[in-house]
């Protein structure tokens, strides 16, 4: 739990007036909560950078030059499995955010979201939920095809929620059992989708047309 504690953040990002925004507006939104430590405009260096410093997270834009974003976010979560890592994008194609999730990126956040908005998604991804934007979310849940996987009502209530980016508590309050539970039934839910990330979840559910009526 981050509590009142900084955030310290690492920024890949090849737009530097976009980083320095971030590096002067952050703290001072956040009310020193958030700060950037450290960045780069190479994502070939961005692994290595973040084993360095030992970031909370890691901001990754998925727009930069060879090798990109999306295997930068590869490279942070092989080298330092511990740092949750944020992609970012200007873009609303969905796909390249959908790729970084599988990359294993634990959230999605547009660059045009105000520095005084990161704060609350960025402490819930340090919460261990996945965080991503209304328009990209309903992308995603748009069915595609069947699925083999057979969830109960219990089951698929807890994944709508977890799509919805809600807390712990706010499940276990929902489903009326204790907040172990509720972490044991994720881990039981992530297993049957064969996913390992409950944002990966979240895709796969709304590939396959899981969170349908």
């Amino acid at each position: 739990m981050p509590g009142a504690s900084t955030i310290r953040l690492v920024v890949v990002d090849d737009h530097p007036l976009f980083v320095r925004g971030l590096e002067l507006l952050l703290p001072i939104t956040s009310e020193g909560r958030a700060e950037v430590v450290a960045s780069t405009g190479d994502a070939a260096a961005a692994a290595a950078l973040v084993s360095r410093c030992h970031p909370d997270l890691a901001l990754v834009d998925l727009h930069m030059p060879a090798p990109g974003g999306i295997r930068a976010v590869a490279a942070i979560r092989r080298t330092t499995p511990g740092v949750r890592v944020v992609a970012m994008s200007g873009s609303a194609d969905p796909a390249p955010a959908l790729e970084a999730l599988r990359a294993g990126a634990e959230g999605f956040l547009p660059k045009t979201s105000e520095p005084e908005e990161l704060l609350p998604p960025l402490l819930a991804i340090l919460d261990g939920w996945a965080v991503l934007p209304a328009g990209l979310l309903r992308a995603m849940l748009r069915p595609t095809h069947a699925t083999s996987v057979d969830l109960d009502g219990e089951e698929r209530r807890l994944l709508r929620a977890i799509a919805g980016g809600r807390t712990t508590v706010d499940i276990a309050e929902e489903l009326h059992v204790s907040e172990r539970t509720v972490k044991r039934m994720t881990a039981a839910l992530l297993r049957r989708l064969r996913v390992s990330t409950r944002a990966e979840a979240a895709a796969v559910a709304g590939h396959t047309g899981l969170l349908g009526d």
